[in-house]
């Protein structure tokens, strides 16, 4: 299976050295807007220009797309999926529905398969919240995110006026998941649930106390969460906070019995040391996937909702029984 990826950044950095592990998948090159001269990848892949890859159609299985979701996704993956089987990771939870139809459209007219939102959250942990609900129907979900950096609200504070940098993790309450692993099924309010603590290198001469009020009160990203934010020197974030760890559990508390009188938790839980390089091992698994039912004749837009686990598999049908049933 030829997998070509379409952008290089920490994403395709990471579906770059999954597909080194996987026997079946092999990289046919990367795609970049860059001049392709300028980049340099991990493993010493070929680089073309984006605007090249139609040239190649025919001689690439699946293209994994690494754009962002905020702009890059909307547009490339209905593009590329009206040639190409494709991956990608839009992670928008509330645009998906319309980035489905999007791209839904371009694929079944071109007779391809493409895979959307694949990665841990949606994605992995969107499927332990649909196999929890349909085994305890009388129950409720919960998701927490981290212990774990979000390089969106870390992207955020560096926008602040004086902010020279920046990192922001967001953590679980632990009081909120010992609540919800009781079983009771609290009612819990966004702050109950998570806090964010930030670490910020200011500029020379930044209003630090002005920095910090701007933070906490950020809309959409702080004003709803106890934040602390610490002030520490450039040296200081490179040395202890270069990494891009994340992770999270999905709970499912319910209820079984005549009168309700048994419960029952169903809890998923991830901890990555690279956010980015476990997504792409996801989608590397989902560009598999994609490939093996666009054989089988299948085609248009799927979800991780959609996928049967064994397309996502190496393994024969029979190696799976065997070994893992």
């Amino acid at each position: 299976m030829k997998i070509a990826i379409a952008g290089y950044g920490n994403l395709g950095r990471g579906v770059e050295l999954s597909i080194r592990q996987n026997a079946d998948c092999e990289l046919f090159g990367v795609f970049t807007r860059r001049p392709p001269e300028t980049v340099k990848t991990a493993t010493g892949a070929p680089v073309f220009h984006i605007d090249d890859i139609l040239k190649y159609k025919g001689e690439v299985d699946v293209v994994v797309i690494c754009g962002g979701s905020a702009t890059d996704l909307p547009k490339q993956t209905p593009e590329l999926a009206a040639h190409f089987c494709v991956v990608d990771s839009f992670d928008t939870h509330a645009k998906i529905p319309e980035h489905f139809a999007a791209v839904d459209a371009a694929a079944k007219s071109a007779g391809t398969v493409a895979v959307i939102s694949a990665g841990w959250d949606p994605g992995m942990f969107s499927l332990n919240r649909l196999y929890a609900s349909c085994i305890l129907p009388d129950g409720r979900d919960y998701t927490f995110w981290g212990k774990g950096v979000s390089q969106g609200h870390s992207d955020a504070i560096r926008r602040v006026d004086g902010v020279l940098d920046a990192k922001q993790y967001t953590i679980p309450t632990d009081a909120a998941l010992s609540a919800v692993r009781s079983g009771t099924n609290p009612e819990l309010t966004t702050r109950d649930k998570h806090k964010r603590e930030c670490f910020v290198v200011a500029k020379d001469g930044a209003d630090k106390e002005k920095i910090e009020k701007e933070i906490k009160e950020m809309p959409n990203y702080f004003a709803d969460y106890d934040t602390t934010v610490h002030f520490i020197s450039k040296e200081e974030l490179d040395k202890n906070h270069s990494g891009i760890p994340h992770g999270g559990f999905v709970i499912r508390s319910g209820k079984t019995g005549i009168d309700n009188e048994h419960t029952h938790i169903i809890e998923y839980s991830l901890k990555l040391d690279s956010n980015p390089e476990f997504t792409a091992s996801v989608l590397v698994a989902c560009a598999r996937a994609a490939y093996k039912m666009n054989k089988e004749g299948i085609v248009g837009a799927k979800t991780v909702f959609d996928i049967a686990p064994s397309y996502m598999s190496a393994k024969s049908g029979e190696e799976l029984r065997k070994e893992m049933l």
